[in-house]
């Protein structure tokens, strides 16, 4: 794909994620974040043009129906607001133990596998990435 092919699915993707959350204050801003995340860590020939159709197609029916795709999507989006908060409501003061922080770095790896493993079976691309920061 070319860059101006990338730029327009990030748009095609963003516009269709916004109206899928219905553009919602806390979603739309993960949203935001964790697209911006994928297409700049993903290099030019790891976009597939059928892939993003798909991704448009799966998002465009979370728009249209509150049925399994916009809970799919409601619910990723509610995990990946936790993850960026740190999963509490206020800091912690103390530090962590070395056992806490392995913990708190592979919590979302089975999230992040069931993610690629929609993809996988759907022919997606949605972001299964965890940005490795426990605090």
């Amino acid at each position: 794909m070319s860059k101006q092919d990338i730029i327009h699915a990030y748009r095609h993707l963003y516009r269709q994620g916004l109206r899928a959350v219905q553009y919602s204050k806390p979603a739309r801003y993960t949203l935001r974040d964790r697209l911006r995340l994928a297409f700049r860590k993903a290099s030019a020939s790891d976009f597939d043009t059928q892939k993003i159709n798909n991704t448009l197609e799966f998002l465009q029916y979370a728009t249209i129906q509150n049925g399994l795709e916009h809970k799919i999507v409601k619910n990723l989006l509610f995990v990946w607001w936790n993850q960026e908060r740190g999963g509490k409501a206020r800091p912690r003061s103390r530090i962590l133990t070395q056992d806490e922080v392995q913990i708190k770095t592979t919590t979302f790896d089975s999230l992040n596998h069931n993610i690629r493993m929609l993809n996988e079976s759907m022919g997606m691309c949605m972001p299964a990435m965890t940005v490795r920061d426990p605090n």
